[in-house]
């Protein structure tokens, strides 16, 4: 599944089929039942990396979530990063700059949420919603969009280069689900709290945001740190998409448990005749 959603050369956005599901053969209920398979595996491996590095371990996994509204993003951190103990997690979500990070470089805010040794961090939106809405918007001039891309790519090759994991992720919906997932929004009243009328306003910039996305993927993966562009008009699949590449980046860090550092066996005999 892995090299089936990975972003290499001649990576065409218009030809990737939101509704496809790459690399599985299994139909809703199937999914669901594997997905709930690997959350047992995917809680062990953020433990393991976790108990490293209470022994000096530096290394810790980030996934990048980047996608239009509605395509899931909150549904990956429920229902799979969920199933991992929250003390090992970190999530940011970043919304529109504040006064204070606007004063700053575009990355300066972004440094700040990094996971610490042995965490999984979440990135609900990130840095790159600075060579995203910025293009789409123009609140940037074209060349300093053209320049965060280098930025970027620094960026994330110093943070794999200090043991960090970097699993970005493009939830890539198509337009007409999108607008299905937006009307029941409206029409079930514990669901407007995430409607907003400016998403109708997104997506009358549609080609725009596809343009600008099809630009942010094919400038900044890197063998480093890899872009997968994973179908999310099912849900089910894009959940299970993720969760095999958090598995992936987890299962690579190749860590056993560590040695303890006392007599296990006279601590046996202690607490025995305590």
């Amino acid at each position: 599944m892995r090299e089936l959603l990975r972003v290499g050369d001649g990576f065409d956005l218009g030809a990737v089929d939101p509704s496809s599901t790459p690399g599985v053969d299994l139909d809703k209920s199937e999914g669901r039942e594997a997905l709930a398979e690997g959350a047992a595996e995917l809680a062990t491996l953020q433990e393991l990396m976790w108990a490293n590095s209470r022994h000096g371990d530096e290394q810790r996994v980030l996934l990048v979530l980047q996608a239009m509204d509605t395509a899931g993003k909150g549904g990956i951190v429920r229902h799979v990063v969920g199933a991992v103990d929250p003390l090992g997690v970190r999530i940011a979500a970043f919304k529109a700059p504040t006064e204070e990070e606007k004063a700053h470089d575009f990355l300066w805010r972004i440094r700040k949420r990094l996971p610490q040794p042995g965490e999984l961090g979440v990135f609900d939106r990130s840095h790159y919603e600075d060579v995203l809405i910025h293009r789409v918007r123009g609140l940037s001039s074209p060349e300093v969009v053209e320049e965060r891309y280098g930025l970027i790519n620094d960026f994330e090759r110093d943070l794999v280069a200090g043991g960090t994991r970097v699993v970005k992720v493009m939830l890539h919906i198509s337009n007409s689900e999108q607008r299905e997932r937006l009307a029941e929004r409206l029409d079930r009243a514990d669901k407007h709290w995430k409607y907003s009328p400016g998403d109708v306003d997104e997506r009358q910039l549609w080609p725009a945001y596809m343009e600008a996305y099809q630009l942010a993927l094919t400038r900044t993966s890197t063998p480093e740190a890899p872009w997968f562009v994973v179908p999310a008009d099912r849900k089910w699949y894009a959940r299970l998409a993720v969760q095999s590449l958090l598995l992936d980046a987890l299962r690579g860090l190749d860590q056993r448990w560590p040695l303890a550092d006392f007599d296990v066996e006279a601590e046996k005999k202690r607490l025995a005749g305590s």
